[in-house]
């Protein structure tokens, strides 16, 4: 009964550069129902917010974690968006099981530091890393290249962040 399932908190980040590209990195391994199809692989940071976290630190944890960002400022947000996972072969004990899917506020965020400060394999707080590459994309070109159960909430990501281009 995937829709008795509460939603997993999380926030995701649209980092933009001074000419108005987002910050995008390229997962390399499966993660339960967060999978990767080839073709599909990049994605703008993400990640759960903890227990009794505010968004806006789980935000700016998120992206050091992943990223090795911490010289940003502050856009604007969304309301919360959602999102279904597929179904996944994993065990009942997975970490993620638990959830049907992600309800995730976006954040924008201008980046303020130097390309050289993006180091993404780095494991940061325990984590392991989640991407092997990063690259500035165009906004409006990110939905194509995620898989496609996330598309219609980076659309929407999109239409909601178009003024940061």
């Amino acid at each position: 009964m995937a829709d008795s399932k509460p939603y997993r908190p999380n926030v995701g980040i649209a980092l933009f550069n001074a000419s108005g590209q987002v910050l995008v990195g390229r997962r390399f391994r499966d993660d339960g129902p967060e999978i990767i199809l080839p073709g599909f692989e990049w994605q703008m940071p993400q990640g759960g917010i903890d227990a009794h976290e505010n968004p806006r630190d789980a935000m700016m944890r998120e992206l050091w974690e992943e990223t090795g960002v911490a010289n940003a400022s502050y856009l604007g947000e969304t309301d919360w968006l959602t999102y279904e996972f597929p179904p996944f072969a994993e065990p009942s004990s997975h970490r993620l099981a638990k959830f049907r899917g992600q309800r995730q506020k976006w954040f924008a965020l201008r980046f303020a530091g130097s390309d050289d400060e993006i180091d993404p394999l780095t494991p940061r707080n325990g984590q392991p890393a989640e991407f092997d590459q990063w690259r500035w994309e165009r906004l409006d070109r990110v939905a194509d290249l995620v898989v496609p159960f996330r598309r219609d909430v980076y659309r929407t990501v999109a239409k909601r962040f178009a003024e940061f281009v």
